[in-house]
């Protein structure tokens, strides 16, 4: 049963972010399937997002370099969930997905998801 503070939450970060946030894009490739081929199948999702840099203090060059962004991007109306190997396109900038954070402390209710992108080169 979902807590009626996590949707509390997750109605404040939607309000956050669709206040001082963008619109942006994740875009997901689906491999081809390996019994009958094809091509890969790019799908692409809208999400509203705010992309942030990182504290001087996480920064330490291999795990966190300069270049890498805090993406909090609203759960509410997004039709997946943001994993490794996504790319968030936010303010023309593309960033592979290096880390990704759910926020789900219920089991149920995705507050926001904070995911790690890294400018793809």
């Amino acid at each position: 049963m979902p807590s009626p503070l996590y949707a509390r939450l997750q109605q404040t970060a939607e309000r956050l972010i669709s206040n001082f946030g963008q619109i942006g894009t994740i875009e997901r490739i689906t491999p081809p399937d390996p019994v009958t081929g094809g091509d890969p199948v790019e799908t692409s999702y809208t999400a509203k997002l705010v992309p942030m840099t990182y504290d001087q203090r996480y920064i330490n060059g291999t795990v966190i370099t300069t270049a890498d962004r805090q993406i909090y991007i609203s759960s509410v109306g997004l039709a997946i969930v943001p994993h490794v190997g996504d790319v968030v396109t936010a303010g023309g900038v593309d960033y592979h997905v290096i880390a990704a954070d759910p926020n789900n402390y219920d089991g149920v209710t995705n507050v926001v998801f904070i995911v790690q992108g890294r400018i793809s080169s």
